[in-house]
């Protein structure tokens, strides 16, 4: 890449629909903001150097297979629907879903429907792919949303993303096997990794996102501790290094404070109480860079 284009902005693009809300939002936690104005579609961005465009997730991928944009966030379904050749930088765990197979109860023999199928989703790619290895006689129709609607009138079976199965349950449609799982994801251009500048100002970016994620799953717990007791309490803190200690006033023990997973608090502070800690406070945290 040349100097010349080493020097453009770094090419954000943003997600508009259903997975727009959660970017938004840990965009906002990583101290990044976005301000609208009469061109919706681009965005000021507060990073230095970089600009943004928001597109639909699938237009995403192929803005960024094609190279025009450099990152870009997109569902990992969709990457993988489209072929496209990325490189994932970031998981950031949004929009969790499954993309299934999933049939009317009453037609299933052994977990699948018994006869020649047709099979309606908007994934063509994946779902074939599906039919080929399953060894199904099989007709794929190409669905434009509400796929779930098909059978059994005009599909024995379809392929489509479920977060809960809720909606393939009130549609008498039962699942028959997950192909894949996905999430809001965080893609790069090759090319934009190649170009050390560019590299750098993606890997700033990464950072960001990486310590508001890495803080969502970790709480602060702050105790106090005689000196007696304190290694009792340091032994079942399950701290990312070491915890941090502090003499409490007049010799009256310690202040242990450590960034501990949000989940291992219901049975980590009954714990600590048992092994003598008090004044025992829990707060949320921002970012976390390790």
């Amino acid at each position: 890449m040349s100097r010349a284009a080493s020097a453009l902005p770094l090419r954000l693009a943003l997600p508009k629909g259903r997975m727009a809300e959660g970017v938004t939002r840990l965009l906002a936690d990583a101290g990044i903001q976005l301000r609208y104005g009469a061109r919706q579609y681009r965005p000021a961005i507060s990073l230095p150097g970089v600009e943004a465009k928001i597109l639909k997730p699938q237009n995403i991928i192929e803005m960024l297979h094609v190279g025009s944009r450099d990152i870009g966030f997109a569902g990992a379904d969709w990457v993988a629907e489209l072929g496209a050749e990325l490189i994932e930088l970031l998981d950031t765990g949004l929009d969790p879903v499954r993309l299934v197979a999933a049939a009317p109860r009453e037609l299933l023999v052994d977990g699948l429907p018994p006869r020649r199928l047709v099979v309606a989703s908007e994934y063509e790619r994946l779902t074939t792919e599906w039919i080929r290895t399953r060894g199904l006689s099989a007709t794929f129709v190409r669905s434009y949303g509400a796929t779930e609607v098909h059978p059994p009138e005009d599909a024995d079976c379809i392929v489509d993303i479920t977060a809960t199965g809720a909606t393939l349950e009130a549609n008498g449609l039962e699942i028959v096997e997950e192909l894949m799982t996905s999430s809001t994801r965080l893609y790069a251009h090759p090319g934009a990794l190649a170009d050390p500048p560019r590299r750098a100002a993606i890997d700033r970016f990464v950072l960001l996102l990486r310590s508001v994620l890495e803080a969502r799953q970790r709480v602060m717990v702050e105790v106090n501790v005689t000196a007696a007791r304190l290694e009792e309490v340091v032994a079942i803190l399950p701290c990312m290094r070491e915890p941090t200690i502090a003499p409490l006033h007049g010799d009256a023990g310690y202040a242990v404070k450590v960034a501990v997973p949000r989940q291992r608090l219901p049975e980590l502070i009954p714990e600590i109480k048992a092994r003598g800690g008090t004044d025992i406070v829990v707060s949320t945290l921002s970012q976390i860079v390790p």
